[in-house]
């Protein structure tokens, strides 16, 4: 079994929604666990690694549950393959916004967690026309915000030693292509200006969790998630299509 902790936020529940299910498919058992508060910085991962505040949401294999733990509860708890922590999007790109606060996170990780591989998420620019209150902090330019979050992304990842799982990028290439290009009528991955479409904006980010993590092939794995309501219909094609253009990407 494999077993990723992701110590984030919003951003890292949309990503780990569909890595169980994926992994599954693939014949890899997985445990997945995503630590969640809305909108949770660097900053305030720190603080409450610090002060160990039980104030995470434990959510697993994509579902919420009502337990409450802290960073080293969760730690504790088993002998993670991965962990994985990430930037709040709003300070992306912001390089002096993850200083001390990573540095500290990454020193309490490799002593708490040793035989753990530390891991960085990079997070994703706003769609085009997102009303985000932090938008204007990148002139509400889709291409700026992603140029400054990948910088800040790739520079502390360089600084610690850390790979890092491209979301960003590969979130940014796709949006490129016809069924996704929003400028031309395409669809928006994002479901409210950004955060994560239900089901094809997340099912696009377990994609690229599982091959970067777990070496999976998406383009082989036959798992689609089911509809969500009236406004995301499973569409085969459209699935197939991002498993192809996941699997094509070089990370």
């Amino acid at each position: 079994m494999k077993k990723i902790l992701a110590i984030g936020n919003s951003f890292s529940e949309d990503a780990t929604k569909y890595i169980h299910q994926l992994a599954a498919d693939g014949g890899i058992d997985t445990k997945v666990v995503n630590l969640y508060i809305g909108g949770c910085s660097l900053e305030r991962h720190w603080e409450n690694i610090e002060k160990d505040k039980h104030d995470y949401q434990y959510q697993q294999d994509g579902t919420i549950t009502e337990r409450y733990v802290s960073v080293a509860e969760a730690i504790s708890e088993e002998n993670w393959d991965f962990i994985v922590t990430q930037q709040a999007s709003h300070d992306s790109g912001w390089a002096d916004t993850y200083e001390p606060f990573l540095g500290n996170i990454v020193d309490f990780l490799k002593k708490n967690a040793p035989d753990a591989e530390i891991i960085l998420h990079e997070t994703w620019a706003y769609e085009i026309g997102s009303g985000h209150n932090a938008f204007p902090r990148y002139h509400r330019n889709q291409a700026e915000m992603y140029a400054r979050l990948s910088a800040c992304y790739n520079d502390m990842a360089a600084k610690y030693g850390l790979r890092l799982i491209p979301c960003g990028k590969v979130l940014q290439a796709i949006r490129g292509t016809e069924p996704f290009n929003v400028q031309s009528g395409g669809m928006s991955l994002c479901r409210d200006g950004f955060h994560m479409s239900y089901l094809y904006g997340r099912f696009l980010l377990a994609c690229v969790w599982t091959k970067f993590l777990l070496g999976l092939d998406p383009a082989g794995i036959s798992y689609i998630p089911a509809s969500v309501g009236v406004k995301e219909i499973a569409d085969k094609n459209k699935i197939d299509f991002m498993k192809q253009f996941v699997s094509e990407m070089q990370m």
